[in-house]
């Protein structure tokens, strides 16, 4: 497995090897053992997956607050998306700075992102399978977003139109209006 650090210490971007052979490949996307030689200490208790049929649904940013942080290991099982990781640990050095790597079935790679940062997609085909582990359980009572679009952010989702949203993502608050509930130096 091929592990890369992002400009965001913590994030990584990971591409596991495809043995492949006239029947198609097969790729590992997660051995403790492997993550161990590459320095990643976490294990993960359930498993997501979400499909959106639309081009340009947008689903983030989200995070889950402690006592039930989560990191997240992310794929894509079939279609392609966008998907982005922001720093929003208080006193971090790149809090409010955020990475995107496109992630699809074809590519097979990868986002790993640590707990103290919002998490989002965007699809760029139909019928976009999203594939993730989580390090803790989904705690209704821990769960937040922040708004996708916040200028204050500047992510390029690459949008061509109007964003399909949840309600949930559409009134979210911006940053200027989001007390972190993480602290540099507390999480990963």
């Amino acid at each position: 497995m091929n592990v890369t650090e992002t400009k965001l210490p913590g994030v990584r971007l990971l591409e596991p090897r495809r043995f492949g052979d006239e029947r198609g490949f097969f790729s590992e996307s997660w051995n403790r053992k492997t993550f161990l030689d590459h320095g990643i200490d976490m294990d993960f208790v359930q498993d997501n997956h979400s499909l959106s049929a639309t081009v340009g649904t947008v689903r983030g940013l989200h995070f889950q607050s402690p006592p039930h942080a989560q990191a997240k290991l992310v794929r894509c099982g079939r279609g392609r998306l966008f998907d982005v990781a922001v720093d929003i640990r208080k006193g971090s050095p790149t809090f409010g700075q955020w990475v995107g790597y496109e992630l699809s079935f074809e590519n097979g790679l990868q986002l790993l992102i640590p707990a103290g940062f919002l998490h989002g997609f965007i699809t760029r085909e139909p019928d976009t399978e999203i594939i993730y582990k989580c390090s803790d359980y989904y705690a209704p009572d821990c769960d937040g977003a922040v708004r996708f679009d916040d200028p204050d952010l500047g992510i390029d989702w690459g949008l061509s139109g109007d964003p399909v949203l949840s309600e949930k993502d559409a009134n979210a608050p911006l940053m200027a209006d989001f007390d972190s509930p993480f602290t540099y130096g507390d999480t990963a």
